[in-house]
C-alpha cells in the first residue's frame, strides 16, 4: 500500500471548492474556540480562586447543549440549515466580542461571564445540528467518510494547538486580546459558509415543537443500524471514561508525579491524531459498521490494560492504542449516523448524537469515581474496560446489520435515505 493511500483521504478538498473553504474556516473557528475555552477557565479561576467556579465553566458550556440539542435539531429539520448555520455563527461571535469586551473593562461579576459562555455555548447547539448535514450533501457518497476524517483531524489538531496559542496570547497580551482572536476567527467561519447552496430539508418538512423531537427519537429507537451505533458509544462512554480516575491511578501506580499525569491525556491525543492520520484505508473499506464494533473492543481492551499494567510506559503505550481505538470509532460512527439517516431526519440524529457525546463521558467520569471511591482506581478501569468490551460484543451479537458490508441502509418504512446532492445542489 502507498503512502498516500495509508494516509488522510484528501479527495474531498480536490472535488469540493466549497467544502475546502468550509473546512478551513470552521477549523480557525475551532482553533478559536478551544482558546475561549483556555481563557474562561483562567479568567474564572483568576477572579475567585474556587473550584466551585472553575466547575461551573464546565456546566455552562454543557447545559446549554444538552437542553437545546433536541430542540435545535427540530428547527434544523424545518429551515434552510445553510441560514440557521449563518445565524449561529453569528451570534458566536457576537459572545466572543462582548466576552472581549468585559475583559478589557474589568469588574465584571463572574456571573456574567458565565452567562456569555452559556448563551455562545447555545448558539453552538443551535449550529452544530445545522452544520450535520453539511458534508452528506456537498460530497458524493463513497466521499463522505473521507470528509468527516478530515473534520475529525483538523478538530483534533486544533484542540492540542488551541490551549498552547491561548497560553502564550494570554502571557503577552492578556485574556482581553484571546477573545478578541476568538471574534476575529469567526470572518472565516462564516466566508465559508456564505459559499454553501441554500440547503432546506430533503422530504417531509419536520414538525413542529414535541412532535417534530418525538419524531426524531421515533427513528432513533426504530432504526437498528443508527440505535446500535449510539448504544455502542454510550457503552464506550458510560462503561469506560477513564479522565476522571487519572488522577488516582497515577497517585496508586506512579507516585502522584504530576508529569506523568499530564502524559495520560496526551497519550490518548496522540493515539487519537496518528489513528485519523491514517484513517484512508478505513475510510475507503466502506465498512463503518465492523471498523466501529472492532475499535470500540479496542477501547475497552486498551483502558482494561491499562488498569492493570505495572509500567508508566505501559500504561502510556495502552492509553496510546485506546485513543487511536476511540478516533477511529468517532469517526466509524458518525459516518453511519450520517449515511443511514434521511436528510429529512438529520438535524434532529445529529443533535441526539451531540447529547450523547456530551452526556456520556460525564456519566462516565461520575461512574468510575463511584467505583473507585469503593475499589480502587486501577480495579474501576479495568473493570469498565471489560464492561465496555462486553456491551460492544453484545450489541455486534444483536445487531447483524452492523456487521455488513454497505456504508449505507434502509431506513425504516417512509422514510427512505435520499441520495446526497452535488456542491451545487439547492
Amino acid at each position: 500500500m502507498s503512502l498516500s493511500r495509508a494516509l488522510l483521504d484528501v479527495r474531498p478538498l480536490r472535488t469540493s471548492p466549497v467544502f475546502r473553504r468550509l473546512l478551513i474556516g470552521r477549523t480557525v473557528s475551532t482553533l478559536g474556540g478551544f482558546m475561549t475555552m483556555v481563557t474562561v477557565m483562567y479568567q474564572v479561576w483568576d477572579m475567585t480562586h474556587s473550584t466551585v467556579w472553575s466547575g461551573a465553566v464546565g456546566l455552562a458550556q454543557a447545559l446549554p447543549m444538552v437542553g437545546l440539542g433536541l430542540v435545535a435539531g427540530t428547527w434544523a429539520d424545518r429551515s434552510d440549515r445553510r441560514r440557521l448555520y449563518l445565524l449561529a455563527t453569528v451570534g458566536q461571535a457576537v459572545c466572543s466580542a462582548l466576552l472581549a469586551v468585559q475583559a478589557f473593562a474589568g469588574q465584571v461579576p463572574v456571573a456574567v461571564v458565565l452567562a456569555l459562555v452559556a448563551v455562545q455555548s447555545s448558539f453552538g447547539a443551535v449550529a452544530a445540528p445545522a452544520a450535520g448535514v453539511f458534508v452528506p450533501r456537498l460530497l458524493p457518497k463513497d466521499q463522505v467518510a473521507a470528509g468527516l476524517a478530515l473534520n475529525q483531524a483538523t478538530g483534533q489538531a486544533m484542540m492540542l494547538l488551541g490551549p498552547a496559542v491561548a497560553g502564550v496570547v494570554l502571557g503577552w497580551w492578556g485574556i482581553g486580546v484571546c477573545y478578541l482572536l476568538d471574534a476575529l476567527s469567526f470572518a472565516l467561519a462564516l466566508h465559508g459558509a456564505f459559499g454553501l447552496p441554500r440547503l432546506p430539508p430533503e422530504g417531509e418538512q419536520s414538525r413542529p415543537g414535541l412532535h417534530g423531537v418525538l419524531d426524531g427519537l421515533r427513528f432513533l429507537t426504530g432504526h437498528r443500524v443508527v440505535r446500535g451505533a449510539l448504544v455502542t458509544d454510550l457503552a464506550a462512554t458510560v462503561l469506560a471514561m477513564p479522565v476522571s480516575l487519572f488522577p488516582l491511578v497515577n497517585a496508586e501506580r506512579f507516585g502522584g508525579d504530576p508529569r506523568t499525569l499530564g502524559l495520560f491525556l496526551t497519550a490518548l491525543a496522540v493515539g487519537g491524531v496518528t489513528a485519523t492520520a491514517f484513517s484512508g484505508p478505513l475510510t475507503r473499506l466502506g465498512r463503518p459498521g465492523p471498523v466501529m464494533l472492532c475499535a470500540s473492543a479496542g477501547w475497552g481492551v486498551g483502558l482494561a490494560l491499562f488498569g492493570v499494567v505495572s509500567s508508566a510506559w505501559a500504561g502510556l503505550a495502552t492509553l496510546a492504542l485506546a485513543g487511536a481505538a476511540d478516533a477511529v470509532a468517532v469517526l466509524s460512527r458518525t459516518t453511519i449516523v450520517q449515511t443511514h439517516t434521511p436528510d429529512a431526519l438529520l438535524g434532529r440524529v445529529t443533535a441526539a448524537e451531540l447529547v450523547v457525546g456530551q452526556a456520556g463521558p460525564h456519566l462516565g467520569n461520575l461512574r468510575g469515581g463511584l467505583v473507585a471511591g469503593r475499589t480502587s482506581g486501577a480495579t474501576a478501569l479495568a473493570a469498565g474496560g471489560l464492561l465496555c468490551l462486553a456491551a460492544v460484543t453484545t450489541v455486534a451479537a444483536t445487531t447483524p446489520e452492523l456487521r455488513r458490508r454497505s456504508g449505507t441502509g434502509p431506513a425504516p418504512e417512509g422514510l427512505a435515505a435520499p441520495a446526497p446532492a452535488g456542491p451545487g445542489s439547492a
